[in-house]
């Protein structure tokens, strides 16, 4: 079993944007894919994830609409908007610098400096 991290501060709305971008899912599949794509590793709560939906639906780089879920319930199903799929590239390509800058300077040693 994988140990899971902690999220940083700002990373929820990249990885719903990157989740919704997979498929339309309604708020607990977006739960179920984050597990999915992370290995386990990250955990998202119910009580974070619901505002964020209903923030980047606000913002409009999520779109909302009712349908049936596979367990034949009503939810209400989230897809990724042109401005989320912008905003999804965007952020994507910040946190990969990042990553490798973060990378490069856990990387050092102290006969390299």
């Amino acid at each position: 079993m994988t140990e899971q991290a902690q999220l940083l501060p700002g990373t929820l709305d990249l990885l719903i944007l990157k989740a919704v971008s997979l498929g339309p899912l309604h708020g607990y599949g977006v739960l179920l894919r984050i597990g999915q794509i992370s290995g386990s590793a990250l955990l998202i709560e119910q009580g974070a994830l619901y505002p964020a939906l209903f923030r980047l639906v606000r913002q409009g780089l999520l779109k909302a609409s009712w349908g049936i879920s596979d367990n034949n319930r009503r939810a209400k199903f989230y897809e990724l908007t042109t401005p989320g799929r912008k905003r999804l590239r965007e952020e994507e390509d910040g946190w990969n610098r990042l990553a490798v800058a973060m990378s490069t300077a856990l990387a050092a040693r102290p006969e390299e400096v």
